[in-house]
């Protein structure tokens, strides 16, 4: 019960932070923001609002000092648009997605080339044995 009403509440800020961001702050470091998943702690005291930017690390790095000192203001929306007697204080904190999505496609294409590597060797190998190595009974054990 208690989970469903946190993220029923994670959800709401969710989508609350997204459209005031999608409106714009006053703030001209703010790049292209998205807020990819908030999490409410179990007393629904404090919320953690996870982010990506789109650009550059400088355009990351202005965007999330835009966020921290947009905080008070977007903390106020979010007690207007709840109107739930304690708001929960927010905390924005850089997603690291966008960084682990290239690290995969850099492992992914690794593994490609070793794979293509290995069927190269393959395809001119031989084998180490006999063509084919299972035991047939001998023609005299058959008598």
């Amino acid at each position: 019960m208690a989970g469903e009403r946190q993220a029923r509440l994670a959800d709401r800020i969710r989508v609350i932070l997204a459209e005031r961001l999608e409106k714009g702050l006053r703030d001209p470091r703010l790049g292209f923001v998205t807020i990819t998943e908030v999490r409410v702690t179990g007393d629904l005291q404090h919320a953690s609002a996870f982010y990506t930017v789109l650009g550059t690390e400088e355009e990351r790095v202005a965007s999330g000092a835009a966020l921290t000192a947009a905080t008070g203001l977007l903390r106020k929306e979010v007690g207007r648009q709840l109107g739930v007697r304690l708001v929960p204080t927010l905390e924005f904190i850089p997603d690291a997605l966008p960084e682990n999505a290239d690290h995969i496609n850099d492992l992914l294409r690794q593994a490609r080339e070793r794979d293509q590597q290995v069927a190269g060797i393959a395809a001119s190998a031989s084998f180490a044995g006999e063509a084919d190595p299972y035991v047939k009974p001998r023609e005299d054990d058959e008598e």
